[in-house]
């Protein structure tokens, strides 16, 4: 598959994951009028405004330091009846969140920053939040994005690719600290050995990566 590696990794646009998971909402929506979404980290709410508008009920879930700026969005949308605030990330969202079991998970970003083996235990986590049937949608930073260039991992079985970027892209994109990049077949892979039913992967025009699974 040709990317452009040249682009900015982190630019997005319209971002498909994020427009797959809301016609999935719709999609629910009109056989069951209590869906409900995870969206973690939350960011600045604009998905999980998106999805309230469409009646669906809500978990933002993000770092504590992110609470009240949260909060306030969700009161000056009007959504505090759709949307809750949790206290979590990715690697220790609390055992009961509101909505949950859901039928719908959007992780937004999160998993580069460990190694495959402690993403593939988040992802059964993540799975583990979602009803049977339900939907993850993953987005992760790509191999073959910009931030792969002189990437010391790259040669590496994704397994044991866990290290810093090239210092150049490291301190142009202000990344410090080890991370593990992804192909689209590693995320495939991340997905079946975590237990999911793998429904579509792609590399977007930047590079990076994204999946939508289930759970079976």
């Amino acid at each position: 598959m040709s990317v452009d590696t040249t682009a900015n990794p982190f630019q997005s646009g319209t971002d498909e994951n994020e427009r797959l998971a809301l016609e999935e909402c719709v999609k629910r929506q009109r056989y069951d009028r209590r869906v409900s979404v995870l969206i973690l980290p939350a960011g600045h709410c604009e998905l999980a405004t998106e999805i309230a508008h469409l009646g669906a009920q809500v978990t933002a879930a993000d770092t504590p330091a992110k609470r009240h700026d949260i909060e306030g969005r969700i009161l000056a949308g009007g959504l505090r009846d759709n949307v809750s605030y949790a206290a979590g990330e990715i690697t220790n969202l609390p055992d009961d969140l509101p909505g949950e079991p859901f039928d719908i998970v959007v992780l937004r970003r999160g998993l580069c920053s460990m190694p495959y083996e402690q993403a593939r235990s988040v992802v059964r986590q993540l799975l583990l939040k979602l009803k049977i049937g339900g939907k993850l949608y993953i987005s992760i930073l790509g191999l073959h994005s910009e931030l792969g260039d002189g990437y010391p991992g790259g040669e590496q079985l994704v397994e044991q690719r866990f290290t810093e970027l090239s210092p150049s892209v490291a301190k142009k994109y202000g990344i410090t600290h080890p991370v593990c990049l992804y192909s689209e077949r590693n995320l495939f892979m991340l997905l079946l050995d975590a237990g999911a039913s793998v429904l579509r992967t792609l590399t977007t025009t930047y590079g990076n990566v994204k999946g939508v699974a289930v759970r079976v």
